[in-house]
């Protein structure tokens, strides 16, 4: 790859992560500017899967998407694979900073469930699937950020990333349940007499609450496990983890009065995420 398609490409996945995931986006400027770049492709990839069901107009299209995915990342030589520059940007982070593939296999397998409308039936499905979708990421940046100096062991990037993907979920829960997607296990629903038909009228009632408070004390539990682990990681790694200071804020949001879960779009204003990605970048660092 020349330097002018790989600035090109690398171009590419940064402004695509900046307009689809900003929180994301606004973390990686904490990151050093030469590793920048390689973040950017990972994270622009976690992106292009995660929306796969949002640009297709069927299931099958969606599989067909993350099949072609797949095939990127076991055969990358075949075909017109880095004719998309978020595969050839994320291709080159592969092979240079030597990332297993395996995490990335595991992510669009888990992304699959995104497609249908099956419920999630249990709190272990849940955990599997976020552990899947963003601890794997947690795990694969610092790999960038510190290569000779692994972060794993400690278990800050499972943690990390349960509490990171539960918040979001519980953030998209308007237009999810809009949609037909469930992601609050049945076995939770139950456990408070709710049922899927209750989510599916649309109306906020007792169960549906106390089910999503669940949902927000064991994102809150995660949370808890992974500040008493972050200060153990190397000082160089800890910027990759910077996302998860925003868990705490916008689950606060879900807490005020008058949230509405099936009405109320949790987003807090980009000076205020920008000043608490700040914050714990000093904290942490």
């Amino acid at each position: 790859m020349d330097g002018a398609s790989k600035a090109a490409d690398d171009a590419y996945s940064e402004a695509l992560l900046r307009q689809g995931d900003p929180d994301r986006w606004l973390a990686s400027l904490f990151i050093p500017e030469a590793a920048r770049p390689h973040v950017h492709a990972v994270l622009a990839f976690n992106l292009e899967i995660a929306r796969v069901r949002e640009v297709v107009s069927e299931p099958m299209l969606g599989e067909i998407r993350l099949q072609w995915w797949r095939d990127a990342l076991e055969n990358p030589d075949n075909g017109d694979v880095r004719a998309n520059p978020v595969a050839a940007a994320l291709l080159d982070a592969i092979a240079r900073f030597d990332l297993p593939k395996d995490p990335f296999i595991e992510l669009i397998d888990a992304r699959t469930f995104d497609l249908y409308d099956d419920p999630m039936e249990t709190v272990a499905a849940l955990e599997a699937y976020c552990k899947a979708t963003s601890s794997s990421l947690f795990r694969l940046i610092p790999m960038i950020l510190t290569p000779d100096e692994p972060a794993s062991g400690l278990g800050a990037a499972e943690h990390g990333g349960l509490a990171y993907a539960l918040t979001g979920l519980l953030r998209a829960f308007p237009w999810q349940s809009a949609r037909g997607q469930l992601f609050i296990p049945l076995e939770i629903l139950k456990k408070h007499g709710g049922d899927r038909a209750a989510i599916a009228a649309g109306k906020a009632t007792p169960a549906i609450r106390a089910a999503l408070a669940d949902m927000r004390g064991l994102a809150r539990d995660n949370l808890d496990v992974f500040m008493t682990r972050i200060e153990g990681l190397p000082d160089a790694c800890r910027p990759a983890f910077l996302p998860i200071s925003l868990c705490e804020p916008n689950l606060r949001q879900m807490e005020k009065p008058g949230y509405e879960p099936f009405e109320t779009i949790v987003q807090l204003p980009q000076w205020r995420r920008q000043w608490i990605l700040w914050r714990a970048a000093k904290n942490w660092g």
